[in-house]
């Protein structure tokens, strides 16, 4: 949803990240102040794999923010290589699933799980991009996804409806208000294509996708990588169950 740069702190002497917010997310004054309040709430989340955010401004006109400057690999880049092997599959989930319980627990819903947005580091998994975050709950816009058309990469919708479509859950694809559980269902979609290498839902089109997640299940993991724990597949199971209330309720229980 911006530019990134990566830039030297010359009062700190460190590198950081800005990211440069377009003038559509930052000219509307309202949709400002609440991305200033959200960042506020974001900034107090210290956790060792939550990507830290230092700083919000604005200059000549330009919104802006100053991030933690993370060197590494996003999980998506390293998932075109295939599958990732189960020890790094529990590893980076349980660092994923830690800083969710973190977030979750200070009031904060990611809404855009993805891929794009972990980094997997020499030190593990860092979770990034809060940019649709919400420290409260989302108004109910009752938008559909008849604005949508087919991508050839996931694009985060910023608008009536949150999210990248292969990782929404079925009460975002709704658009109806979401909490906490509907971060563990992204997640488990992200811990399904660790696992397997592909999507958990898969679509020639947006539409297609959006439908899979809300009346398919995905295939079972055992019949593309059959020696994956059955624990590990039931974990992952529940994660992806359509009914809020079917999944784990916290990233504590996950």
């Amino acid at each position: 949803m911006g530019e990134v740069y990566q830039a030297r702190d010359t009062r700190l002497a460190r590198t950081v990240a800005i990211k440069i917010l377009p003038s559509h997310l930052s000219d509307d004054a309202t949709r400002r102040q609440r991305f200033e309040r959200e960042a506020k709430t974001v900034s107090s989340l210290n956790h060792p794999h939550i990507c830290t955010l230092y700083d919000i401004g604005r200059q000549d006109g330009v919104d802006f923010i100053v991030m933690e400057y993370v060197e590494g690999a996003t999980l998506a880049e390293r998932l075109e290589k295939g599958p990732l092997p189960t020890a790094e599959v529990l590893e980076y989930g349980i660092q994923i699933a830690s800083a969710l319980d973190k977030a979750h627990r200070s009031g904060v819903t990611h809404r855009d799980l993805k891929p794009g947005n972990i980094m997997l580091t020499k030190s593990g998994a860092k979770l990034l991009d809060f940019g649709l975050a919400k420290a409260a709950p989302p108004l109910n816009t009752g938008a559909t996804l008849t604005n949508a058309g087919a991508q050839a990469a996931p694009v985060t919708r910023e608008c009536a409806i949150v999210g990248t479509v292969p990782y929404m859950s079925p009460e975002q694809v709704e658009g109806k208000e979401v909490d906490a559980r509907s971060d563990i269902f992204s997640l488990g979609a992200v811990l399904y294509e660790m696992v397997t290498g592909g999507r958990a839902f898969q679509g020639q089109s947006d539409f297609s996708v959006a439908s899979a997640i809300l009346v398919k299940d995905p295939a079972p993991i055992s019949t593309s990588q059959p020696l994956t724990p059955p624990a590990l597949e039931r974990t992952i199971r529940v994660c992806l169950a359509k009914d809020p209330d079917a999944r784990w309720q916290s990233a504590g229980d996950l």
